[in-house]
Order: C-alpha cells, then structure tokens, then sequence
C-alpha cells in the first residue's frame, strides 16, 4: 500500500526556509552551495531564512565550529531572519515530542546492539545500515534492558514530491526498518530533533542536499503522527570530489573564505545550473545577490543527486586545515 503525502510540489506563497548545518567544521563548498540554494529560494518569494545549527550531536561538535560558520555567511553578506536556533538548547522540545510519540504507541524501547542488529538483519538498508529487523517490537528480551527508543516504521509505501528530485517513493519498513529516534548514548536522533524544530519555527519549505532525500520519508512520517504540517522539499546535488565523494570534512574538503566573496557565490551559483554573467563574477556582494535573487530559479537546478564540483575561484581558505 502507498500513501501520497502531499508535500508542496512548489514553493509556498508565505515561504519560510532555513539554513541549518551540523558545527562540525567550517563551511567547505558543499555546504556553501545549500546555504546560496535555501537562501535564494527564500529570498526569491520574498520569504524568511533561518539560521539553525544543529549542535545535536556533541561527540561530532567541534570547538568554536558554530561561531566560525556565522563569520563566513557574515562576511558573506548572508543575512538571516531572528536569532539563531541552537538545537543543544533544545532538548526538552524532543522530550516532549518523545513523550507525545510514546502516549501514542508509536515508539518502543529496543535492546539490541549494533553487533546484535547486524547478524540478525534482513538487508543493508538505504543508509548503509542493517535493516532493524524488528527484535523488541513486540516486547523486551527476557532479563533484557533498553539501550534506545525506537519509531515503528510505517506498514506503507511513502510517496511525497521533490522540488529538483521529482516524485520520491520508499517503503520506509524496508528500506530502514523502525529507526532510533533516542540513541544509546542518551542523545536524539537527528530525525526527531529536525522534524520538531521545522514546525517550531515555521519552515514550510527545506531545500537542503540531496544526501538528505533518503532520510525525508522518515521525517514526512514523524511529522504526521506528531500532528505537524509537512513543508515542501527540494533536495540539491551534492558537490563531489574528483573521486565522486561528498565534499566533507571527512574527505578532507577544504574550507572557504569569506574573502573570496562574489566569485565563490557566482561558482556555488554555477553549480546549481545558472549562468551568472561575467560581469557580476567580481561585483560587490550587494550587487550581486541583487541580481542572483531577481534571477534565481530552482527549475534550473539539475535533477541529479551528486556533480564534481571542480575547483572554484579563490574559494579555499588560507588556514584551512586548522581547527575552527
């Protein structure tokens, strides 16, 4: 069985989109060019962008990360709506989401280890994971106690429309399983902490990478059984190395400087389909997000999920391979 969710299949009239990067670093290419995609889509319908950083995760949080990130979209003459949203500040939001989701019968408590769930697994799933395959739903092991909790992953085909990606279907049981919504380390997962913070703040529309696009049918699923509105998606290639991996700090992608300015975002612009005339390639930042919003069409994004991004202009950072 399928269920169509009706996720905007356009930009909502009153748009409300937000930028929201994990402070594990300094922003490199890949995350500039979702930060110039959701902030031009925004900015285009006349919307509010959001600044979030998802600090969720403390063990991947680097030092003084989140305040070298808000520099560079500054010095990017990047300018977001109201204060920025710390998702380290909110955890009693996902307590009460947790709490909501439990009184409902849609979560459980789970026992099992990594080792456990990877001997008994179906199938890797769309994540790289094992599949969970269901050990503790209908109880605890005897003598067993909970490490996690658990979201009962839904018996239907998740069917939404992407804005670049186009239709986008997955049977969430398969392809996942009942995923972790509170890890063993005591921490949410990021699937319910994102879910809780888009509808507290009002972001009817994400545009984010397209490392994300598996992830959205567990979110469009959170947000219905929490009674929370659905915001249109359009998910973005991803920039890749020559080797075809996404540009991280895992793969050692460099970071950018906010002294390359308008060349840097006329390549991050270039990247995400549009032509950006020659004339603008060097102009104060003013001028040409000025012109990059008057002209920004998400049609012309391509429909792909990943593209080499090459090697823009002036984009790397002197002091690089530094801590933040």
């Amino acid at each position: 069985m399928s269920r169509n969710f009706e996720s905007p299949g356009r930009r909502p009239a009153n748009c409300c989109g937000r930028f929201a990067p994990s402070p594990t670093g300094r922003l490199h290419f890949g995350s500039l060019v979702a930060a110039v995609g959701s902030y031009l889509d925004a900015r285009a319908s006349g919307g509010n962008w959001l600044l979030r950083i998802e600090d969720i995760d403390r063990q991947r949080t680097a030092p003084g990360a989140a305040d070298a990130i808000q520099r560079t979209l500054a010095g990017l003459a990047f300018e977001w709506d109201g204060e920025v949203l710390y998702q380290s500040r909110r955890l009693d939001a996902y307590r009460a989401a947790l709490s909501q989701l439990r009184e409902n019968g849609d979560i459980y408590p789970c026992a099992c280890s990594r080792r456990e769930i990877a001997a008994r697994a179906p199938a890797a799933g769309v994540d790289g994971a094992p599949v969970y395959p269901g050990t503790c739903r209908s109880g605890l092991p005897h003598g067993r106690d909970p490490r996690s909790w658990r979201m009962l992953a839904p018996a239907e085909e998740i069917v939404f429309h992407d804005r670049v990606q186009g239709t986008q279907r997955q049977d969430v049981a398969a392809a996942v399983g009942d995923f972790v919504l509170l890890r063993a380390d005591g921490q949410f997962a990021y699937q319910l902490a994102v879910v809780v913070d888009d509808a507290a703040q009002g972001v009817n529309s994400v545009v984010r990478g397209a490392d994300l696009l598996d992830s959205t049918p567990r979110q469009i699923w959170l947000a219905q059984r929490l009674r929370l509105s659905v915001p249109a998606y359009a998910h973005l290639p991803l920039a890749s190395n020559a080797a075809g991996e996404k540009l991280s700090k895992q793969t050692r992608a460099r970071a950018i400087a906010a002294s390359s300015g308008s060349p840097l975002l006329a390549a991050a612009l270039e990247f995400l389909g549009h032509v950006v005339p020659a004339d603008l390639r060097h102009a104060p930042l003013s001028e040409f997000w000025r012109w990059a919003i008057a002209n920004w069409s998400i049609t012309f994004v391509p429909a792909r999920r990943s593209a080499t991004s090459g090697s823009p202009p002036a984009a790397v950072a002197a002091d690089a391979d530094e801590h933040p």
